[in-house]
């Protein structure tokens, strides 16, 4: 699942491929807005983590699950 997170006065959005479903996500970025959990904690496909500060989240865009596509097939 692509996740796009917007932080405050940077120019740059933050992007990575999540395991975690949509409603997880959500969760996560519910509690961390909340103010249950100072920062926003995400771990990307390959096992890096991302923190985000919870007062510097702009936005949070969840994508549809992608689906890998093999071969070299013609568009």
């Amino acid at each position: 699942m692509e996740v796009k997170i917007g932080v405050q006065h940077t120019p740059r959005e933050i992007v990575l491929e999540s395991g975690l479903s949509a409603e997880e996500v959500e969760s996560a970025v519910g509690e961390a807005l909340a103010g249950k959990a100072r920062l926003l904690s995400l771990t990307d496909e390959k096992g890096r983590k991302v923190l985000v500060p919870a007062d510097r989240i702009a936005y949070v865009e969840i994508g549809e699950p992608t689906t890998r596509r093999v071969g070299f097939g013609a568009l």
